[in-house]
């Protein structure tokens, strides 16, 4: 642990005691800390599974919201095919089994120096090793317009929660006919295919409740993930009611307006939606890029062993905020890449060196309709350095197949929110 005298250690350990920090720190005489910020898939499961690889490690796991609404399947309470119960997972469960600190606060600043991350309110926590799974962050005003106050009336509803029930709402009270409008995301982002599964279920809601209504997709891409797919289901489901104008055909926005409803393109085109869904770029979560983990391009660069950040020593960084690629930033891949880096943390708290080949599995499923499933699968290591892609699974096509998919999709999600949240 980083060298601190114990009057200091002790008005620390007093701060933190309100919060029950206390109890992590000195766990079964434990003198080696793990503090874990992010409490989604990522940080759920590293906190877990540190537990399991070396239970005399102490575990500190800090999320500011005390129940998680997960992203996937947040596009089907948009569509009003579930409800937002249907999405939300709380912590006493992983509390309990594995006898992990779950402190409902926000990380506002980490001393990397000292190791001590300090809170909301001013309490501190000292760590060993620090491991981050923040998430995503926005640009905001990266497009004309588009600031966080702007996603009150066009909701990017890409965290759950007030903005997922903010757009069902405004879907909801849409008059038939009315247009709707999307805009995926350029560059980076989480989870690929999620703004075209996003796009797939207001059609299906649409289709059964107000027929008159359209889709317009105006793309800052050219292609994007499973496309094919997608305009293949869209043309079976949807006949025209969606209209996709992707970057070479005026798709990109260059200002918003949220007062008339009004997007212009690039070319000085303007589109007035009754409902906006706006996904603005993304970058790493906020506390990392404060912390200064994250590189020029707004993403956190990690060592592809241990997921330790190439900037800042004894900072590990894993799930959405990651410069992981190929891997998609996924609830799945960021499961997998949390048991590679309790493993390599336990190592190295044990001065052992870490597994020198790990390997991760990514899943995803999407939706097109209620019973029309794509499945995307994959499986990575590290090669000269590097992430690297396995051999890809063999395609599955036809009805039976996106089916069956549709039902598994529900069995994924069912199997791995039960693994991490109990």
């Amino acid at each position: 642990m980083v060298d601190i005298s114990r009057r200091t250690f002790n008005r620390v350990i007093a701060g933190a005691a309100a919060t029950g920090v206390a109890k992590s720190l000195s766990a079964e005489g434990s003198s080696r800390h793990v503090v874990v910020v992010g409490g989604g898939f990522g940080g759920a499961s590293v906190a877990k599974y540190l537990r399991i690889q070396d239970p005399s490690i102490a575990v500190t796991l800090i999320e500011p919201k005390k129940v998680f609404h997960t992203c996937p399947f947040s596009s089907h309470v948009v569509a009003g095919l579930a409800e937002m119960d249907s999405i939300a997972h709380g912590y006493e469960i992983i509390r309990r089994a594995h006898d992990i600190s779950v402190v409902h606060n926000t990380v506002i600043s980490v001393d990397p120096g000292h190791r001590i991350v300090t809170l909301k309110g001013g309490d501190r926590i000292l760590y060993d090793r620090l491991v981050m799974s923040p998430g995503i962050g926005f640009r905001w005003n990266d497009v004309e317009g588009y600031t966080e106050a702007a996603s009150e009336v066009m909701p990017h509803a890409w965290n759950a929660g007030p903005q997922t029930e903010l757009l069902r709402r405004q879907l909801r009270s849409m008059e038939d006919g009315g247009l709707v409008i999307v805009s995926p995301p350029p560059g980076l982002y989480r989870c690929g295919p999620a703004p075209y599964e996003r796009i797939s279920l207001i059609a299906d809601y649409l289709r059964r409740e107000k027929p008159r209504s359209k889709i317009l997709v105006l793309d800052p891409k050219e292609r994007f993930a499973q496309q094919e797919k997608f305009r293949r289901g869209w043309d079976l489901l949807y006949s025209d009611m969606v209209e996709l104008l992707p970057l070479s055909e005026d798709g990109k926005v260059v200002r918003v307006d949220a007062g008339t409803m009004e997007l212009e393109t690039e070319f000085g085109e303007l589109h007035h939606g009754a409902v906006v869904n706006f996904i603005p770029a993304q970058r790493a979560g906020d506390i990392a890029m404060q912390t200064g983990l994250a590189d020029a391009s707004g993403w956190c660069p990690i060592d592809p062993i241990t997921f330790e950040s190439t900037l800042i020593a004894n900072i590990h960084v894993l799930g959405d905020s990651a410069l992981a690629s190929p891997m998609p930033r996924s609830a799945y891949t960021a499961n997998s890449q949390a048991k590679v880096v309790a493993q390599a943390v336990a190592a190295l708290l044990r001065d052992q060196t870490p597994p020198p080949s790990p390997s991760f599995d990514s899943l995803c499923y999407s939706l097109v309709g209620p019973d029309y499933g794509i499945k995307i699968a994959g499986t990575y290591s590290v090669m000269n350095g590097v992430f690297a892609p396995g051999e890809a699974p063999p395609k599955t096509e036809g009805p039976n197949a996106r089916a069956k998919d549709a039902t598994s999709a529900k069995s994924w999600y069912r199997e791995i929110t039960e693994e991490i949240f109990g």
